[in-house]
């Protein structure tokens, strides 16, 4: 069997449709199941906002312990900063750290207005990133979402029929934040061998993805002893992670897993656990030289 019929007999498991590319990040190696389909991002898409941030402090524009504040405008009751009750008020670099440890949605916002939205996109053309795109932050994202839905308040939403759920804009990557796995993995990749900005920019970016606190996608298929640096994604059903890998003898690989799981709840265990699944069985074949 291949390893990309493996890699789909995963997502059937699952119950889940998956789009996936995996690279050495030192090599030539990779494996893909769809890798230049696009995909919805989800929050997978605060790395490039991360990594401008960080360049943005390497070469001097923005200095990290500049001060902003979190108010209402931003807040929507969600993780972090998001569901304070009162205003915050952080440095650039706490907000960076808030937006990619434990995805709050405030910080994202905050950070985004300081670096701009037209600057995240310069960088990734320069990139050669050009299917990577961002509609804004996620005000954007979630601002048409209860008039999508049909409903006046998040009380309303445990009546919304799935149908009207799985037609959401939000949940299509051709009217959303979007990318593809391939373009993710090859700016993952840029990072860890700084060449996506300056090195110091690069190292901030690590730093902080090394912290990220969801221990139930990408890790939850390797041991302690694999050290990484990876961003998650949820949105309405959909499932994603993206990271790099570390292994203690050196070998270092880029994952992003999309997932389109067929069920729409907050749990979903399995298709959790396939997207680690899936990137063990990409990096273990990438580690026997490929063999089956």
């Amino acid at each position: 069997m291949s390893v990309e019929q493996e890699i789909r007999d995963i997502f059937t498991e699952a119950d889940a449709e998956g789009f996936v590319h995996v690279r050495e990040v030192d090599g030539d190696g990779e494996v893909g199941v769809l890798p230049d389909a696009p995909v919805v991002l989800a929050s997978v898409f605060k790395i490039p906002i991360l990594l401008e941030y960080a360049r943005q402090v390497a070469k001097g524009t923005l200095e990290a312990t500049e001060r902003l504040t979190v108010t209402a405008e931003y807040r929507d009751g969600g993780i972090g900063t998001a569901g304070c009750l009162d205003d915050v008020s952080l440095t650039v670099r706490d907000l960076a750290h808030f937006m990619i440890t434990q995805s709050d949605n405030a910080a994202t916002d905050v950070l985004l207005r300081r670096v701009g939205l037209d600057n995240v996109h310069a960088t990734l053309r320069g990139l050669g990133l050009d299917r990577t795109r961002l509609i804004g932050g996620c005000q954007e994202l979630m601002a048409t979402l209860l008039d999508d839905l049909g409903i006046a308040s998040w009380e309303e939403f445990g009546d919304v029929d799935e149908e009207r759920i799985r037609a959401l804009p939000v949940r299509d990557p051709e009217q959303t934040t979007s990318s593809t796995s391939r373009e993710t993995t090859s700016l993952l990749a840029a990072i860890w061998r700084e060449e996506a900005g300056p090195a110091e920019a690069c190292a901030e970016v690590r730093r902080i993805m090394y912290n990220q606190v969801w221990p139930h996608r990408l890790s939850s298929a390797f041991g302690d002893e694999v050290r990484i640096g990876a961003k998650t994604g949820t949105i309405m059903g959909i499932r994603n992670e993206a990271g790099v890998l570390e292994f203690p003898d050196g070998a270092r690989y880029a994952a992003a897993v999309f997932l389109r799981p067929r069920g729409l709840g907050v749990r979903l265990p399995k298709a959790d656990a396939a997207i680690g699944e899936a990137a063990k069985a990409a990096i273990d074949h990438l580690r026997s030289g490929g063999q089956p």
